[in-house]
């Protein structure tokens, strides 16, 4: 066959395939209620996701609505509860916000268990697939767990160490993490991520805890002098859908969205730990910081002595009151997965 006939049927045939795999895709329309709007999260990596990957790869056959929790007037708490009644399709949320439904939603986010993001994604894919057992009969499918940057400690007024959350009355946003405050001698406050610079610029709270970029997104520099930089946990997201809503995708549908989930979920992940040292960057104003507008924050670097503490405090007051709350069988997948990723143990 001459050259240029061989070509041209080449080009022919990859003119046909475009929208003959477009075709693949039935029309459809998906609704999704995604994580906090005002932060990286949603922004970089969850809204493109869904208003542009997808749509991409399914030659624009398969498309969302995607709104924050946030802009839809809800807190974070609601949104497993109505997916599982079926209001909500798909949602992103953070998982320590469901802590009083079940304490299993606390298990890989413990404050004090680790440190790393390295680790922390190591435990939080050990322990996935308890979490797709524990809500498939609540009609609710897991399809990956992400995470925020680290989550350490904005403080207004002078702050050194771990021994000065004594007397300090903290923002916290799950019980590990009140538990945590409370171990040192401080005062735990629950309040909306969006009320923290009312009340830090007030005097309501000293100090609060979010992830280090989360806060330089929401100018926690505004109203805050100290940034210590010891990662007290992660605040991970859980990405899901009600179970009846994923059934009826046609299965070609269902396969691009999971395929496509892995990618989303590693995107996010290998973001967490430049994000975390970007927010250390951008709230104390260094020079690696490319923002347009920098903080002028103190950060404050852990001593040996403090990350020893959280540890000790984590083993002896965070882990074993956890495990109180949490059922025998939470307990056991815990040591049989996150236990043999950490070396971390504990009896019910």
């Amino acid at each position: 066959m001459p050259r240029i006939l061989f070509s041209s049927l080449i080009v022919a045939a990859a003119a046909l395939t475009g929208p003959v795999m477009a075709q693949d895709y039935p029309a459809t329309k998906v609704k999704v209620v995604g994580a906090l709007s005002n932060l990286s999260l949603y922004n970089d990596y969850e809204k493109p996701f869904w208003t542009t990957v997808i749509p991409e790869a399914s030659g624009g056959k398969v498309t969302a609505d995607i709104k924050g929790f946030n802009e839809m007037g809800l807190k974070g708490p609601e949104v497993l509860r109505l997916m599982s009644q079926g209001v909500i399709e798909f949602g992103t949320s953070t998982l320590a916000y469901f802590a009083s439904d079940n304490p299993i939603n606390e298990a890989i986010d413990l404050a004090g268990l680790t440190t790393s993001v390295e680790e922390a994604r190591q435990v939080t894919d050990a322990f996935l697939p308890a979490y797709q057992k524990f809500y498939e009969p609540t009609g609710v499918k897991v399809l990956g767990l992400s995470t925020y940057p680290a989550q350490v400690l904005f403080c207004n007024g002078n702050f050194g160490g771990l021994a000065d959350l004594k007397g300090k009355k903290v923002r916290t946003s799950s019980r590990t993490q009140a538990e945590f405050v409370e171990a040192f001698g401080g005062t735990s406050v629950t309040m909306p991520f969006g009320e923290v610079v009312p009340a830090l610029q007030n005097k309501v709270v000293d100090c609060a805890i979010t992830g280090s970029m989360s806060g330089f997104d929401a100018k926690w520099y505004e109203v805050a002098t100290h940034l210590y930089a010891l990662p007290i946990n992660w605040n991970q997201q859980i990405h899901a859908v009600n179970a009846k809503a994923w059934a009826k995708l046609d299965p070609k549908v269902q396969e691009l969205i999971s395929t496509k989930y892995v990618d989303l979920i590693n995107n996010i992940w290998s973001a967490a730990a430049e994000q975390t040292q970007q927010g250390y960057d951008c709230n104390s104003g260094a020079d690696a910081c490319k923002a347009p507008v920098k903080g002028k924050m103190t950060l404050v670097t852990p001593s040996e002595e403090d990350k020893a503490l959280l540890k000790k405090t984590f083993s002896e007051v965070v882990l074993p009151k956890w495990a109180a709350r949490c059922s025998a069988e939470c307990v056991r997948d815990f040591n049989a997965t996150i236990g043999q990723v950490t070396g971390y143990t504990v009896t019910k």
